[in-house]
Formats: C-alpha cells, sequence, structure tokens
C-alpha cells in the first residue's frame, strides 16, 4: 500500500482501509492503537498505528478473527520480540566471549611457538658445541690393550 510519510487524520485511514471511521474508534477503544491528538483533540494517526490497523484490518476482516485473539496475538507479538531481543544479547554476548577467548587461544599459541623456537635454538647449540668437543676428543680413536 503506497502512502506519504506523517500523520493521517481518521478520515484518510478509514478511506484508506474502506472501514468506517466508528471501526477505528472502536479498535482505539480496545486499546489496539492508540493515536496522537492534535491541540484540537483531533486523533492523529502516525505510521506505525497504520501499520497495525493494516494488520488488525487484516486479522479480523480477512481471517476472522475478533478483538480478544488480535489482543492475545499481539501479546504474544510481543513476547516472541522480547524473547528474540534476549537471544539477540545472548549471541552477541557469546560472540564477544568466543573472540575474546580465541586471542587468548592465539596469544598463548604464539607464547608457546616462541618457547619452541628458544628450545630448538638451544637444543642446536648444545647439540654443535657437542660436535665441536667430540673432534677434540673421540672415544673411538682409543685403543686398550690388556696384558695377558
Amino acid at each position: 500500500m503506497n502512502r506519504k510519510k506523517g500523520y493521517f487524520s481518521i478520515s484518510a485511514v478509514a478511506k484508506m482501509f474502506s472501514v468506517h471511521q466508528q471501526t477505528l474508534r472502536w479498535y482505539e477503544k480496545e486499546g489496539l492503537v492508540t493515536p496522537k491528538r492534535s491541540e484540537g483533540n483531533t486523533r492523529l494517526f502516525s505510521e506505525s498505528d497504520v501499520d497495525k490497523l493494516e494488520q488488525i484490518i487484516y486479522l479480523t476482516h480477512e481471517l476472522g478473527i475478533n478483538i480478544a485473539g488480535v489482543e492475545m496475538i499481539f501479546k504474544q507479538q510481543r513476547q516472541i520480540q522480547k524473547m528474540q531481543n534476549e537471544m539477540n544479547k545472548l549471541f552477541k554476548h557469546t560472540q564477544t566471549q568466543l573472540q575474546k577467548e580465541g586471542e587468548i587461544a592465539k596469544s598463548l599459541a604464539k607464547l608457546s611457538a616462541q618457547k619452541l623456537i628458544k628450545i630448538k635454538s638451544e637444543i642446536k647449540k648444545s647439540s654443535h658445541k657437542n660436535e665441536e668437543n667430540d673432534d677434540l676428543v673421540d672415544a673411538s680413536d682409543w685403543h686398550i690393550e690388556y696384558d695377558e
């Protein structure tokens, strides 16, 4: 449905949905919509009011749901939205925690890699020194004679 942004009078909204103005007043009386009021006490329906009215009219006129059913549907929608918001917060918190844990794991892996490189370097140095010492005294060159 094409409509301009802003506020709409009750007559414009009634014409928009092809319903009687009294129907819109009844929806307001039942607490399904709460249009703002001008200084002259004229009802001013906002975009969100019009969207809600579109839902109400669809549910009541097209699906045959009564006002009590519409109220229950709206209540369920609010609960679902609340649960969705809570799930989004939980998901965001979990995602943040996972990122922190990932960063910690990367830091630990980096430290471990640095330690391994240092140990490997020390082993190389030690091995190199042993090779130099082996050149000076090679036990395999020794020959021992025994007296009989």
